[in-house]
């Protein structure tokens, strides 16, 4: 993942509403800028769902060592301080919001991604990501907090 290469890079989606959203987002950035053992990101998910934090912790690295192996292109993520959101950022909570409800459809949009049509092993790490935010009382939802 490259972590703000270019000053070019297009903004100009908003974040995302809902804390569940936005913890998620806040994790990819940090996993995707200081590795996925960054200890600012497992202290926001210790402090998002208190004991039960690993779960949810484990699946976001996972997820996102396998963003890394299967894309064929760099994915653009913004700084944790940035207001908006990347086209790639846009993109991948799309996916990550379809993946429950619309799997044929997240698997679309991870491919397009990816620049890979391999997505499903994505699909299913950003399926369980999902699921453990949900299950804790953080659902990863675009659409529920409009």
């Amino acid at each position: 993942m490259a972590y703000g290469e270019s000053p070019s890079v297009d903004l100009s989606r908003p974040l995302p509403g809902g804390y569940g959203n936005r913890l998620f987002l806040f994790i990819l950035r940090r996993m995707a800028s200081a590795g996925v053992n960054d200890a600012h990101a497992a202290n926001a998910m210790l402090g998002a769902f208190g004991r039960s934090y690993r779960r949810p912790l484990i699946l976001m690295r996972a997820m996102m060592l396998e963003l890394a192996r299967a894309s064929s292109r760099k994915i653009m993520v913004a700084p944790c301080c940035c207001a908006r959101m990347t086209a790639d950022e846009a993109l991948t909570m799309e996916a990550i919001g379809n993946a429950l409800r619309a799997p044929h459809e997240a698997y679309e949009q991870l491919s397009s991604l990816l620049g890979s049509d391999d997505a499903l092993g994505a699909l299913t790490c950003l399926q369980a990501v999902a699921q453990a935010h949900a299950d804790l009382g953080r659902p990863l939802d675009l659409y529920a907090v409009r």
